[in-house]
């Protein structure tokens, strides 16, 4: 019964088979151009195989990031928040000629595809995006440096889901990925904004661990804004991030965040508790809870008003608070699905003192 009309479950096998597919063609892609990024030989075949259960949760999920952060569909989700924190910005920084905007640097950590950077770097900023996952760099560097036209790829985002579907073609849906040639769309706002510089010299990414990378001399005072958009709560301790924030502003420069407080350690196990299943394991301690920055051990989880209160504390006035309890931001969500997740994301303004 279950392999005939309406059901048509092997049907359904077949089409969900044929949309894997789609998403392992832009997976190669990225893949290709990732290796020739990091100098890798191709022909090197010494990481074959050596995928971790963890590494398949990060490639998947960053597949499904595409979605949000490249699709015409996805990107909804997130263009509010956008929307508000580039007013935030354009309220806030010294006012300057639209042409003249490149004389702000912005850096946005935890970048992840290169969505903010894009658009803050077309409103005419010059931007420099941060992350550290090697999986994001991998597919944020093919979207920003290796994309061809706008809808080149085929994105299935909820192929693997099979929960919550009101109909099979809602799962089996397709979206266009990117939604914008981005070359293309960066010329014609370089025209319209008049910018005296280049797109391709005001956009950066760099890879590495925030709160090393920027706590660095050259980094010190070196930036008018910071723009962290669903990122503070990737914090085991927020005061690293404030502190490193604070480090690489210029004296009375701008910090714009917006989002909600999904705090990312909150369930992980304690170095000590980590210590002891290793031990039950009968595994040797390989020394890598002793590291330094995001991952310091020690973490703690604030309500929102308890973190604008720590970032006073730290150096911060606060110029603007927003709790704007109307406006919902989903994250990879799919809109069509019976069940969805949404956040009531805060938005403030704190100027370094």
């Amino acid at each position: 019964m279950l392999s005939e009309p309406p059901f048509s479950i092997p049907q359904t096998f077949r089409d969900v088979d044929d949309a894997i597919d789609s998403n392992a063609n832009i997976a190669e892609a990225m893949l290709e151009a990732g290796l020739s990024m990091y100098g890798i030989d191709p022909q090197d075949e010494s990481w074959h195989g050596t995928a971790t259960p963890r590494d398949m949760d990060k490639a998947r999920s960053t597949i499904r990031q595409l979605f949000r952060d490249w699709s015409a569909e996805g990107h909804k989700e997130i263009s509010t928040v956008l929307s508000v924190m580039q007013s935030l910005l354009h309220e806030f920084l010294p006012p300057l000629p639209t042409s003249q905007l490149h004389e702000h640097r912005v850096l946005v950590p935890g970048a992840g595809l290169g969505r903010t950077v894009f658009d803050l770097t077309a409103s005419g900023y010059s931007v420099e995006g941060n992350e550290i996952s090697y999986h994001q760099l991998i597919a944020s560097n093919y979207m920003l440096n290796c994309s061809q036209q706008a809808g080149q790829h085929k994105l299935y985002p909820f192929a693997l889901s099979f929960s919550n579907h009101l109909n099979r073609a809602n799962q089996l849906r397709a979206v266009n990925i990117p939604d914008v040639h981005l070359a293309e769309y960066l010329e014609e706002r370089q025209k319209e904004t008049s910018s005296e510089l280049p797109f391709g010299e005001r956009m950066s990414m760099s890879s590495g661990d925030f709160c090393v990378l920027y706590r660095q001399t050259r980094y010190q005072d070196s930036f008018a804004a910071v723009s962290t958009c669903f990122f503070i709560d990737t914090a085991p301790n927020v005061i690293n991030y404030i502190d490193t924030i604070k480090y690489c502003l210029a004296p009375g420069g701008i910090w714009v965040n917006g989002g909600p407080l999904l705090w990312h350690f909150e369930n992980t196990p304690t170095p000590a508790e980590r210590e002891k299943e290793r031990a039950a394991e009968g595994r040797e301690t390989d020394g890598s809870d002793a590291t330094q920055g995001i991952g310091e051990p020690g973490s703690f989880e604030l309500s929102n008003d308890e973190v604008v209160a720590l970032v006073q504390r730290c150096g911060f006035e606060i110029l603007k608070h927003e709790e704007r309890s109307g406006e919902m931001a989903g994250y990879i969500m799919d809109n069509r699905s019976m069940l969805t997740h949404q956040y009531h994301p805060s938005f403030w303004v704190a100027r370094k003192l």
